[in-house]
């Protein structure tokens, strides 16, 4: 293929997307670009046929290299990039949820989407240029695919909307959301906001959506012009099997579904995971009896089971849309039972535990010092440390099963940023609250939607901690029935058999005044936005529900727990921070040692000290205080002489700070040798007097007039130069 070049102007800014010179042996590439920031997209479809498998096996892979950026891995021991840093999983995640629906169904064959970062300019976010990337390259490769698509990200401040925003417009933004979609339907949302209306939100998506129109047209053409030829579906031959039946076992498994589901599933109210797993796992063992009988071969029962569980859902999801029924008994919009509770461990600084239904998580607050900020190593310069993290565990005996624990898969990662994000807003500013903080969310049972849980757990376990946060936060994940005339209804708080074909994943959290997050992932080909507006309506009622239960149990933060350190902040003169860290670290590090506490300095000058106790704290505050005190003349002090000299003595009003009392200035009377007065290590109670215009500190000890034996005891003529500057532990 020769090299193929396509530009296309998305509102004022150009895209351009390149094939037919990289990575020729993938399936297909493209390398787009948007300003100086480009990625490379590959597509892989191996022919063997993954026969043993029940799923889609889609693997998407966002490669973040420094390199891109112009930086080099800030390890001392380690330069090669290696795991992908949890920004780069995000990445893949979204696009993975932007583009999985759209497979057919019955490809069995690994799929893998690598998108590689080449060139970063610090302003056009990869995420968008990738996920664009991916969608021109399954368009033109001869992988099945149900696209195009687009995605963008908009940003909206006051009604006003930027396309694609840089990284300073986002931050300044009342709203940031990726939205990838047709012009008439959207398959995924992903968004950020400090308390937006639901009306921002839906004006969010609107507008995205308008500005699809000339990526998927730059798509349809790559498509028709340089495509390639997709591949069909394969046709099997039934294998000969020893049965003496020719029953369609597909029809008899319809049959059998709709004649004994009613009774399995609605008859008695299920409201357990278990006892609707049971029930569902008694009809299928049931149908596999009656198609024995029949003299069903093996094959054909193993597919008939299959196709029995799709039948399920598909039962389920209809009589959501024409009886409203649910499994368990709930009407459309009734979340399922509520309990709290908080201050559940006896050494963490906070802890609470949120159970609905059968999604239980346990969230749990560490406060730490500023110095246990996060130093990320990605390609963004500005945002290179996190004082507030989420992190999200789930473990696999959650859903009663057993597995190996090996860390952090990209689900949790995943879900502990989706709740990082609902929170991230309320956290108070470091003025305020100078610790870093670190929440866990221990999953313990998990049946619908337990990120969302995380975030609710989470709030009450930041007010145990004692954390301001700024308001309370809640998130529900809301769900879809739908078929394919059309008709639809909406579910607040899904679970298992509910979360079927046609439905939808639509997670939102937010105060009582916005949404701070919204994540929306689909299994249809895409949702229409009056389903969006309406979703947005039904899952602020939710939220309201949530946080007023929640708030019965626990509304504003409590005391400071006892184990957690004390923080002590208090801002400096910037020019004077050189002076608190004193020659190679030595004063502050003298300050460290003797007081017993950690000393953060930011380059603003704030100056943050931790300690286990507080009247330590306050001794190195006070210390710190005193170093960047300015002097002034009228004050007075107990200082200590440290220097002797004929012309007088030099005494140490502050650390780090001395004065020089004239010999005149020591006493009222005439006095010969300063000697007389006072000797090195003597404490004297000193005024100043004045700061010359050198900055030396003129002293007198107190109660002296002073002047009368000036001439005849001040130093020779030209002895002033001699004087030693004032010494200061810099």
């Amino acid at each position: 293929m020769h090299e193929r070049k396509y530009e296309v102007e998305v509102n004022g800014k150009t895209m351009i997307f390149t094939t037919g010179r990289l990575a020729q042996q993938a399936n297909a590439s493209v390398l787009a670009r948007l300003g100086g920031t480009e990625v490379l997209a590959t597509i892989v479809m191996p022919e063997e046929i993954r026969e043993d498998i029940g799923y889609f096996p889609l693997m998407v892979d966002y490669e973040e290299k420094l390199y891109a950026a112009g930086k080099i891995k800030g390890s001392r021991f380690i330069k090669h990039e290696g795991r992908p840093t949890d920004e780069a999983i995000l990445s893949a995640r979204l696009v993975d949820r932007a583009i999985r629906p759209l497979f057919p169904k019955w490809i069995k064959n690994d799929v893998q989407v690598i998108l590689t970062v080449l060139s970063f300019d610090k302003e056009n976010d990869p995420d968008i240029v990738g996920l664009n990337a991916a969608v021109a390259a399954l368009m033109i490769s001869d992988i099945p695919w149900e696209g195009p698509i687009a995605g963008l990200r908009v940003s909206g401040n006051d009604g006003k909307w930027v396309v694609n925003p840089d990284y300073k417009t986002r931050k300044e933004s009342d709203l940031n959301i990726v939205v990838a979609g047709t012009d008439e339907k959207i398959l995924m949302i992903e968004a950020d906001a400090p308390e937006a209306s639901e009306e921002t939100a839906y004006e969010g998506v609107e507008y995205a959506q308008k500005q699809f129109s000339s990526l998927i047209k730059t798509f349809e053409k790559m498509q028709k012009e340089i495509g390639k030829e997709k591949i069909q579906e394969p046709s099997f031959a039934e294998a000969e099997e020893e049965d003496s039946s020719s029953v369609n076992y597909e029809k008899e498994t319809e049959k059998f579904i709709s004649e004994n589901i009613e009774k399995a599933l609605f008859v008695d109210k299920k409201e357990t995971k278990i006892s609707r797993k049971k029930a569902v796992k008694g009809l299928l063992e049931d149908l596999e009896d009656h198609l024995k009988e029949l003299q069903v071969g093996k094959e054909k029962r193993k597919k008939a089971s299959s196709h029995g569980y799709g039948l399920v859902e598909a039962f389920v999801t209809n009589a959501i849309i024409k009886d409203e029924k649910r499994v368990d008994g709930r009407k459309l919009d009734e979340i399922r039972e509520l309990t709290f509770d908080t201050g559940l461990l006896a050494r963490t600084h906070g802890s609470a535990l949120f159970s609905r239904g059968e999604t239980q998580v346990l969230s749990v607050v560490t406060l730490d010092s500023p110095g246990s900020e996060q130093t990320l190593d990605t390609l963004e310069e500005d945002d290179t440390k996190k004082r507030y993290m989420h992190h999200y565990n789930f473990p696999p005996f959650s859903v009663g099963e057993a597995g190996p624990l090996r860390g952090p898969g990209r689900r949790d990662i995943g879900h502990g940023a989706l709740a990082e994000k609902a929170l991230a807003c309320m956290i108070p500013s470091k003025e305020e609250f100078p610790y870093t903080i670190r929440v866990v969310s221990e999953v313990l049972g998990s049946n619908g939607s337990s990120s969302m849980g995380s975030v609710c757990g989470s709030t009450m376990a930041l007010l145990d901690a004692g954390v301001a946060i700024k308001a309370n936060v809640a998130g529900i994940a809301m769900g879809l029935a739908s078929d394919e005339s059309g008709k639809y209804k909406i579910l607040t708080d899904i679970q298992d058999l509910e979360d079927g074909e046609g439905g939808m994943d639509f997670k939102v959290a937010g105060t009582r005044e916005g949404i701070t997050a919204i994540q929306m992932d689909t299994k249809t080909k895409g949702i229409t936005n009056q389903i969006i507006k309406e979703t947005l309506a039904q899952a602020k009622d939710a939220r309201i529900q949530l946080l007023d239960q929640m708030e019965k149990v626990i509304r504003k933060p409590k005391e400071l727990s006892e184990y957690a350190p004390r923080i002590t902040s208090m801002k400096i003169d910037p020019e004077k921070i050189r002076i608190v860290i004193g020659s190679g670290g030595k004063t502050i590090n003298e300050i460290i040692e003797k007081c017993g506490v950690e000393i953060d300095i930011d380059d603003d000058g704030l100056v943050m000290i931790t300690a286990e106790k507080a009247e330590r704290a306050k001794q190195a505050q006070e210390w710190v205080e005193n170093l960047t005190h300015d002097v002034e003349a009228g004050e007075k002090y107990k200082g200590k002489v440290v220097r002797i000299m004929d012309f007088g003595a030099f005494v140490e009003i502050l650390p780090g700070k001395d004065g020089m009392v004239h010999i005149s200035k020591l006493a009222n009377q005439r006095v010969e040798k300063v000697e007389d007065v006072c000797k090195v290590g003597d404490e004297l109670e000193v005024e100043v007097v004045e700061i010359d215009d050198q900055g030396r500190i003129n002293l007198k000890v107190q109660g002296v007039e002073g002047g009368s034996n000036d001439m005849r005891n001040g130093p020779r003529r030209g002895a002033e130069r001699d004087r030693p500057r004032r010494q200061s532990r810099r």
